[in-house]
Protein backbone atom coordinates (compact mmCIF):
# COMPACT_ATOMS: atom_id res chain seq x y z
CA UNK A 1 0.00 0.00 0.00
CA UNK A 2 1.41 2.71 -0.65
CA UNK A 3 2.19 6.29 1.59
CA UNK A 4 0.69 8.60 -0.79
CA UNK A 5 -1.60 9.45 -2.21
CA UNK A 6 -3.83 9.77 0.83
CA UNK A 7 -6.19 12.39 2.50
CA UNK A 8 -5.46 14.00 5.79
CA UNK A 9 -8.42 14.73 7.96
CA UNK A 10 -6.13 16.78 10.54
CA UNK A 11 -3.60 18.78 9.72
CA UNK A 12 -0.10 18.71 12.14
CA UNK A 13 0.44 22.36 12.54
CA UNK A 14 4.20 23.10 13.42
CA UNK A 15 5.61 25.67 15.93
CA UNK A 16 7.25 27.20 13.90
CA UNK A 17 5.94 29.84 11.16
CA UNK A 18 7.88 31.39 8.50
CA UNK A 19 6.99 32.79 4.88
CA UNK A 20 5.48 30.50 2.73
CA UNK A 21 4.17 27.66 5.21
CA UNK A 22 2.04 25.27 3.68
CA UNK A 23 -0.41 24.45 6.19
CA UNK A 24 -3.13 24.43 4.62
CA UNK A 25 -1.57 23.00 0.90
CA UNK A 26 -0.52 19.76 2.89
CA UNK A 27 -4.10 17.55 1.87
CA UNK A 28 -3.75 19.14 -1.61
CA UNK A 29 -0.06 18.06 -1.98
CA UNK A 30 -0.64 14.73 0.00
CA UNK A 31 -3.49 14.04 -2.86
CA UNK A 32 -1.24 14.44 -5.46
CA UNK A 33 1.97 12.69 -5.06
CA UNK A 34 2.43 8.73 -5.55
CA UNK A 35 4.88 7.30 -3.69
CA UNK A 36 5.28 3.61 -1.93
CA UNK A 37 7.29 4.93 1.38
CA UNK A 38 9.66 2.56 0.87
CA UNK A 39 13.11 4.62 0.83
CA UNK A 40 13.02 8.29 2.62
CA UNK A 41 11.47 11.31 2.48
CA UNK A 42 13.85 13.47 1.36
CA UNK A 43 13.48 17.68 2.20
CA UNK A 44 16.63 19.83 1.26
CA UNK A 45 14.25 22.93 2.06
CA UNK A 46 12.48 21.69 5.45
CA UNK A 47 11.47 25.64 6.47
CA UNK A 48 8.55 24.32 8.98
CA UNK A 49 8.22 21.40 8.44
CA UNK A 50 4.62 20.97 7.89
CA UNK A 51 5.14 18.75 4.98
CA UNK A 52 7.10 15.97 6.31
CA UNK A 53 5.16 16.30 9.87
CA UNK A 54 1.94 15.47 8.13
CA UNK A 55 3.19 12.95 5.57
CA UNK A 56 4.92 10.87 8.45
CA UNK A 57 7.48 8.84 7.25
CA UNK A 58 8.70 6.47 8.83
CA UNK A 59 12.59 7.48 7.75
CA UNK A 60 13.66 11.18 6.29
CA UNK A 61 16.46 13.21 5.66
CA UNK A 62 15.56 16.77 6.51
CA UNK A 63 17.74 19.46 5.46
CA UNK A 64 17.86 23.47 5.69
CA UNK A 65 20.38 26.02 5.58
CA UNK A 66 19.03 27.93 8.39
CA UNK A 67 20.54 26.08 11.70
CA UNK A 68 18.01 27.42 13.84
CA UNK A 69 15.41 25.04 12.62
CA UNK A 70 17.03 22.21 12.30
CA UNK A 71 18.45 22.35 16.08
CA UNK A 72 15.04 23.09 17.31
CA UNK A 73 13.95 19.93 15.87
CA UNK A 74 16.93 18.05 16.51
CA UNK A 75 16.10 18.78 20.14
CA UNK A 76 12.71 17.98 19.84
CA UNK A 77 13.65 15.05 18.41
CA UNK A 78 15.92 14.02 20.91
CA UNK A 79 13.59 14.74 23.74
CA UNK A 80 15.99 17.85 24.62
CA UNK A 81 13.42 20.28 24.00
CA UNK A 82 9.80 18.81 25.71
CA UNK A 83 6.38 20.81 25.35
CA UNK A 84 6.66 21.39 29.32
CA UNK A 85 9.59 23.45 28.74
CA UNK A 86 8.16 25.68 25.89
CA UNK A 87 5.60 25.96 28.12
CA UNK A 88 7.58 27.13 30.88
CA UNK A 89 10.28 29.37 28.74
CA UNK A 90 7.07 31.00 27.04
CA UNK A 91 5.73 31.69 30.02
CA UNK A 92 8.47 32.89 31.95
CA UNK A 93 9.43 35.29 29.11
CA UNK A 94 6.18 36.24 28.22
CA UNK A 95 5.76 37.71 31.50
CA UNK A 96 8.71 39.55 31.39
CA UNK A 97 7.43 40.71 27.70
CA UNK A 98 4.27 41.92 29.25
CA UNK A 99 5.92 44.01 32.09
CA UNK A 100 8.88 45.39 30.23
CA UNK A 101 7.17 45.64 26.63
CA UNK A 102 9.46 45.48 23.25
CA UNK A 103 12.30 46.00 25.23
CA UNK A 104 12.36 42.39 26.43
CA UNK A 105 11.68 41.66 22.95
CA UNK A 106 15.08 43.41 21.90
CA UNK A 107 16.53 42.10 25.21
CA UNK A 108 15.67 38.02 23.79
CA UNK A 109 16.84 39.45 20.52
CA UNK A 110 20.52 40.29 20.96
CA UNK A 111 20.36 37.02 23.95
CA UNK A 112 19.82 34.77 20.88
CA UNK A 113 22.34 36.15 18.49
CA UNK A 114 25.01 35.55 20.78
CA UNK A 115 23.84 32.21 22.02
CA UNK A 116 21.24 30.38 19.45
CA UNK A 117 19.11 28.97 22.22
CA UNK A 118 16.58 27.32 20.63
CA UNK A 119 13.82 28.64 22.98
CA UNK A 120 14.74 31.79 22.69
CA UNK A 121 14.53 31.20 18.63
CA UNK A 122 10.69 30.59 18.88
CA UNK A 123 10.48 32.86 21.26
CA UNK A 124 11.15 35.48 18.81
CA UNK A 125 9.28 33.48 15.67
CA UNK A 126 6.00 33.67 17.13
CA UNK A 127 6.48 37.52 18.49
CA UNK A 128 8.16 38.90 16.07
CA UNK A 129 6.21 41.48 13.36
CA UNK A 130 3.93 40.01 11.61
CA UNK A 131 5.33 36.34 11.24
CA UNK A 132 8.06 37.17 9.06
CA UNK A 133 11.44 35.15 9.93
CA UNK A 134 14.51 37.40 8.31
CA UNK A 135 18.14 37.12 9.32
CA UNK A 136 20.54 39.84 8.22
CA UNK A 137 23.90 38.91 5.76
CA UNK A 138 25.76 38.05 9.37
CA UNK A 139 23.07 35.26 10.26
CA UNK A 140 21.33 37.49 13.13
CA UNK A 141 17.77 37.55 13.38
CA UNK A 142 16.62 40.58 13.16
CA UNK A 143 12.96 40.81 12.51
CA UNK A 144 11.36 43.68 14.85
CA UNK A 145 8.48 43.39 17.15
CA UNK A 146 4.84 42.69 16.84
CA UNK A 147 4.09 45.08 19.21
CA UNK A 148 1.66 43.03 21.33
CA UNK A 149 3.08 42.65 24.72
CA UNK A 150 0.28 40.66 26.14
CA UNK A 151 1.47 38.16 23.12
CA UNK A 152 2.18 35.44 25.14
CA UNK A 153 -1.24 34.36 26.82
CA UNK A 154 -1.75 31.23 28.83
CA UNK A 155 -3.93 29.91 25.35
CA UNK A 156 -1.02 30.71 23.10
CA UNK A 157 1.34 29.17 25.32
CA UNK A 158 -0.61 26.00 25.89
CA UNK A 159 -1.47 25.97 22.19
CA UNK A 160 2.77 26.16 20.67
CA UNK A 161 2.98 23.75 23.53
CA UNK A 162 0.62 21.12 22.06
CA UNK A 163 1.76 21.85 18.71
CA UNK A 164 5.48 20.71 20.09
CA UNK A 165 3.55 17.96 21.55
CA UNK A 166 1.85 16.80 18.31
CA UNK A 167 5.66 16.81 16.07
CA UNK A 168 7.29 15.06 19.42
CA UNK A 169 4.42 12.17 18.65
CA UNK A 170 4.96 12.10 14.98
CA UNK A 171 8.69 11.81 15.10
CA UNK A 172 8.96 9.23 17.85
CA UNK A 173 10.81 5.90 16.61
CA UNK A 174 10.90 6.99 13.57
CA UNK A 175 14.68 7.60 11.49
CA UNK A 176 14.66 10.85 10.28
CA UNK A 177 17.96 12.52 10.13
CA UNK A 178 18.37 16.40 9.87
CA UNK A 179 20.89 18.13 8.77
CA UNK A 180 22.21 21.56 8.25
CA UNK A 181 23.66 22.35 4.48
CA UNK A 182 23.32 23.41 1.38
CA UNK A 183 20.45 21.84 -0.70
CA UNK A 184 22.39 20.45 -3.64
CA UNK A 185 24.78 18.44 -0.56
CA UNK A 186 21.45 17.29 0.35
CA UNK A 187 20.12 15.92 -3.12
CA UNK A 188 23.08 13.98 -3.34
CA UNK A 189 22.37 11.77 -1.10
CA UNK A 190 19.15 10.26 -3.11
CA UNK A 191 18.71 6.86 -3.82
CA UNK A 192 15.90 5.30 -6.11
CA UNK A 193 13.54 4.50 -3.31
CA UNK A 194 13.19 7.79 -1.96
CA UNK A 195 11.02 10.78 -2.66
CA UNK A 196 12.12 14.13 -2.66
CA UNK A 197 10.11 16.93 -1.87
CA UNK A 198 11.32 20.61 -2.62
CA UNK A 199 9.98 23.80 -1.37
CA UNK A 200 12.40 26.42 -2.08
CA UNK A 201 11.99 29.91 -1.99
CA UNK A 202 9.91 31.25 -4.27
CA UNK A 203 11.65 33.09 -7.14
CA UNK A 204 10.96 37.00 -7.76
CA UNK A 205 8.67 36.58 -4.50
CA UNK A 206 11.53 38.33 -1.73
CA UNK A 207 10.68 35.31 0.64
CA UNK A 208 13.87 34.60 1.58
CA UNK A 209 14.45 33.84 5.83
CA UNK A 210 18.23 33.13 6.05
CA UNK A 211 20.04 33.09 2.97
CA UNK A 212 19.96 34.39 -0.70
CA UNK A 213 18.02 32.82 -3.79
CA UNK A 214 18.86 33.64 -7.24
CA UNK A 215 17.21 32.86 -10.62
CA UNK A 216 20.41 30.30 -11.31
CA UNK A 217 19.35 28.40 -8.07
CA UNK A 218 16.04 28.10 -9.53
CA UNK A 219 17.45 27.07 -12.70
CA UNK A 220 19.95 24.67 -10.61
CA UNK A 221 17.41 23.07 -8.63
CA UNK A 222 15.61 22.15 -11.68
CA UNK A 223 19.02 20.29 -13.71
CA UNK A 224 19.60 18.60 -10.52
CA UNK A 225 15.59 17.06 -10.00
CA UNK A 226 15.63 16.19 -13.38
CA UNK A 227 18.58 14.07 -12.88
CA UNK A 228 17.53 11.88 -9.82
CA UNK A 229 16.13 9.02 -9.99
CA UNK A 230 13.77 9.02 -7.58
CA UNK A 231 10.45 10.45 -7.50
CA UNK A 232 10.20 14.41 -6.75
CA UNK A 233 7.78 16.84 -6.62
CA UNK A 234 8.07 20.91 -6.41
CA UNK A 235 5.87 23.63 -4.88
CA UNK A 236 5.98 27.19 -6.55
CA UNK A 237 3.89 29.88 -7.13
CA UNK A 238 2.74 29.87 -10.73
CA UNK A 239 1.10 33.15 -11.05
CA UNK A 240 -1.32 36.35 -9.74
CA UNK A 241 -2.98 39.05 -10.83
CA UNK A 242 0.35 40.85 -11.49
CA UNK A 243 2.30 38.28 -13.52
CA UNK A 244 3.32 34.97 -14.37
CA UNK A 245 6.20 32.98 -13.72
CA UNK A 246 7.93 32.25 -16.47
CA UNK A 247 10.33 30.12 -14.70
CA UNK A 248 7.72 27.27 -14.06
CA UNK A 249 7.07 26.37 -17.60
CA UNK A 250 10.42 27.13 -18.68
CA UNK A 251 12.05 24.89 -16.42
CA UNK A 252 9.21 22.19 -15.36
CA UNK A 253 7.32 21.75 -18.64
CA UNK A 254 7.92 18.21 -19.04
CA UNK A 255 6.31 17.51 -15.48
CA UNK A 256 2.83 17.59 -14.32
CA UNK A 257 1.58 20.32 -13.19
CA UNK A 258 -1.36 20.84 -10.33
CA UNK A 259 -2.86 23.85 -9.40
CA UNK A 260 -4.55 25.47 -6.59
CA UNK A 261 -5.65 29.08 -5.47
CA UNK A 262 -4.68 30.94 -2.12
CA UNK A 263 -4.78 33.89 -0.57
CA UNK A 264 -1.95 35.20 1.87
CA UNK A 265 -2.80 37.49 4.29
CA UNK A 266 0.66 37.39 5.33
CA UNK A 267 3.50 39.42 3.67
CA UNK A 268 5.94 42.15 4.03
CA UNK A 269 4.81 44.49 1.44
CA UNK A 270 0.65 44.80 0.17
CA UNK A 271 1.89 42.91 -3.11
CA UNK A 272 2.88 39.50 -1.28
CA UNK A 273 -0.82 39.62 0.25
CA UNK A 274 -3.07 38.85 -3.06
CA UNK A 275 -4.74 36.08 -4.57
CA UNK A 276 -1.75 33.56 -5.77
CA UNK A 277 -2.50 30.13 -7.71
CA UNK A 278 0.38 27.62 -6.60
CA UNK A 279 1.62 24.39 -8.54
CA UNK A 280 2.69 21.29 -7.46
CA UNK A 281 5.27 20.13 -9.95
CA UNK A 282 5.52 16.39 -10.07
CA UNK A 283 7.28 14.34 -11.53
CA UNK A 284 5.36 11.91 -14.25
CA UNK A 285 5.93 8.30 -13.19
CA UNK A 286 4.67 9.65 -9.68
CA UNK A 287 1.98 11.72 -10.69
CA UNK A 288 -1.69 10.66 -9.45
CA UNK A 289 -3.68 9.31 -12.05
CA UNK A 290 -7.25 10.45 -12.39
CA UNK A 291 -6.96 13.26 -10.30
CA UNK A 292 -8.27 16.86 -11.43
CA UNK A 293 -5.60 18.74 -13.19
CA UNK A 294 -6.86 21.67 -10.87
CA UNK A 295 -8.66 22.56 -7.86
CA UNK A 296 -11.40 25.28 -8.15
CA UNK A 297 -11.28 26.70 -4.80
CA UNK A 298 -9.29 29.78 -2.68
CA UNK A 299 -7.84 28.66 0.45
CA UNK A 300 -7.17 31.53 2.95
CA UNK A 301 -3.62 31.08 4.45
CA UNK A 302 -2.26 32.88 7.56
CA UNK A 303 0.29 32.51 9.38
CA UNK A 304 -1.81 30.35 11.97
CA UNK A 305 -1.58 30.67 15.90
Amino acid sequence: MNLLPREIPHIIVPPIKCQGIKTKLVPFIAANICWDGCGRWIEPFLGSGVVAFNVQPERALLNDSNPHIITLYQQIHQGKITPRRVSEHLTHEGGELLAKGEEHYYFIRERFNRSSDPLDFLFLNRSCFNGVMRFNRKGQFNTPFCRKPDRFRKALVTKIANQVADVTRVMHNKKWEFRVGDWRECLRDVDRADFAYLDPPYIARHADYFDAWSEQDSIDLAHVAHSLQAGYALSMWKQNKYRVNAYVDAQWGNDVQRTIKHFYHVGSTEDLRNEMEEVLIVKPSHQVLGYPISENKTLQLTMAE
